[in-house]
């Protein structure tokens, strides 16, 4: 059973996708065993509590760089003895030296099909304004792995919702999320935990 460590700054609710999918069986061969916290004042906390999962919080404020940040972070994940670590709505860029020792062990998703609307700067509804400000007829949900390239790691997984002509940002992302991320975020986690996710010059493949 793979232990499965969940990132968080927020809301939690690709947090409660997942313990909803663990709940329902969904997530073979690993189990959520702890939530870290960037915002003490998280609600995921409080969803963390209510499934009795432990939690800490390791505030972003207390740290002056990111490197520092990501040392105290890489801590935290060694001594969790985590297997997959899983940014659910992370909001901290991790150095490289938690992607290059947690190398295809962790996994993100971005609110678009990447490598459109990704990148630095692109998040939130800032990634479904410039959809819409595109124009696309089709968006969605990427999962991928974590490298040291913002939303630049392998693709594990995509979903794409269809764009409707009176979309706003905040009716876009509400669809992107119940359609696309609270589907296919448990389900990557599935197949890494079963071993399923094979990575062939830099690429991931689903095994069959």
């Amino acid at each position: 059973m793979k232990n499965i460590v969940v990132l968080v700054s927020g809301g939690g609710t690709n947090l409660q996708a997942l313990i909803n999918a663990e709940k329902a069986g969904e997530i073979i061969g690993g189990k959520i065993t702890c939530v870290i916290s960037s915002n003490p004042s998280a609600y995921a906390l409080q969803r963390a509590a209510d499934n009795g999962i432990p939690s800490r919080v390791v505030p972003r404020r207390e740290y002056s760089d990111s490197v520092s940040y990501s040392k105290a972070i890489l801590e935290a994940l060694n001594e969790e003895k985590a297997d997959l670590v899983v940014l659910a709505g992370f909001m901290t860029i991790l150095d490289e030296c938690v992607t290059k020792a947690y190398a295809y062990k962790i996994i993100n998703v971005h609110p678009a099909l990447i490598p459109s609307f990704c990148g630095e700067g692109f998040y939130g509804l800032r990634v479904h304004e410039a959809a819409l400000g595109y124009g696309v007829k089709v968006s969605g949900a990427t999962i991928h792995f974590v490298n040291e390239e913002a939303d630049a790691g392998a693709i594990i997984l995509q979903g794409t919702v269809d764009v409707q002509r009176d979309d706003t940002p905040e009716t876009l992302q509400r669809r992107i999320m119940e359609n696309v991320e609270w589907k296919l975020l448990p389900k990557a986690a599935s197949l890494f935990c079963q071993d399923k996710i094979e990575i062939i010059d830099g690429k991931a493949y689903i095994k069959e």
